[in-house]
């Protein structure tokens, strides 16, 4: 029963994804703020959301090895399925007219998956206001770099970010919607994915037990992979509209969400620094976040290629390293 459950929940979690694509497309086209500012902070925070409730479930089921798996597992998990997307559509080359922004989000996100890694490391059980140490910087990173990505973001507000046909496209598909239905319709599907997100963390909880792969394994994977369903439904949508700035800012902006996530689980948890009482396996996670993210902003940073098969390996590299660094939290 557990796992029908399970799989519901997660069916429920595509469907609302959905419509939080659309919608956040409608907004990204009806509002002043564009779609790598909508896909980074809107539709990143709604597509996260699961991974909210699922940490805060964690916690409060006094399973931190779940919390921080799930966070930094769907992390990895998200700039797989970017990398999946690429390859598969890599006739469009989502990253070869991407804003320049990106780079700033992903140079973000690098930086707080190194500190959680040597948050990881270190262990350093020091707190303050109730917080650890390692959280409370993470927080700070975290407030800067949104700062100064949405004043980069404002002064670059008049470029237009997709070419004049494409624009015309996504008119099309989304002008039937308008802006007060799509605030309403995104609000709804958020609220929903916030509650599969919670009975997705009860139920893998019980799976963890069940079938006895571990938490910090189920946290990492199973888990995590599940609560990243909407980003990969958001991605897909986004890139059938041809709208691949909303595509990558969701990517990035939600693993951005995803580490603030963190300060939230430290402070709930009441026995210390969270990240001081965890597996070390969530080591070998947090530092694949991390080689991933320098892979990421190389596709972002490049803009010549000899062939497709060029332009196609970074993406290829960064599944492999996916896949490796996923056996290697299974046989730990």
């Amino acid at each position: 029963m557990v796992f029908i459950i399970f799989l519901l929940c997660a069916v429920a979690t595509v469907i609302c994804a959905i419509k939080l694509s659309t919608y956040a497309d409608v907004l990204s086209e009806k509002t002043a703020l564009g779609g790598m500012l909508v896909g980074t902070i809107f539709l990143a925070g709604a597509t996260s959301l699961p991974e909210v409730t699922t940490s805060i479930s964690a916690i409060v089921l006094d399973n931190p090895d779940i919390a921080i798996g799930n966070v930094l597992g769907s992390n990895m998990f998200n700039l797989l399925i970017l990398a999946f997307f690429d390859l598969y559509y890599r006739r469009k080359q989502i990253f070869n007219g991407a804003s320049n922004e990106h780079f700033y989000t992903a140079s973000i996100g690098l930086l707080l998956a190194v500190t959680s890694l040597l948050a990881l490391t270190l262990r350093l059980n020091i707190t303050f206001l109730g917080m650890g140490m390692d959280t409370l910087i993470i927080v700070l990173i975290y407030a800067v770099g949104m700062y100064v990505l949405t004043n980069r973001s404002k002064n670059e507000a008049q470029i237009i970010e997709e070419p004049a046909l494409e624009e015309e496209e996504n008119k099309l598909n989304t002008s039937a919607i308008s802006l007060r239905r799509a605030i309403y319709g995104f609000s709804i599907a958020a609220v929903i994915i916030l509650i599969t997100g919670s009975l997705l963390t009860i139920t893998g909880d019980r799976i963890a037990v069940i079938t006895g792969l571990g938490s910090s394994f189920v946290g990492s994977f199973l888990i995590a992979a599940t609560t990243s369903l909407p980003e990969a439904v958001a991605v897909l949508i986004a890139i059938q509209l041809r709208n691949y700035n909303l595509a990558i800012g969701s990517i990035l902006g939600s693993n951005l969400f995803n580490m603030l996530i963190l300060v939230g689980t430290d402070v709930l948890y009441q026995k210390g620094a969270v990240l001081s009482f965890v597996s070390p396996v969530n080591q070998i996670t947090a530092a694949a976040v991390s080689v991933l993210s320098v892979i990421v902003m190389y596709s972002l940073l490049r803009k010549n290629y000899s062939s497709a098969k060029s332009y196609a390996f970074p993406s290829i590299l960064l599944i492999i390293i996916y896949f490796v660094s996923s056996y290697l939290i299974f046989v730990h």
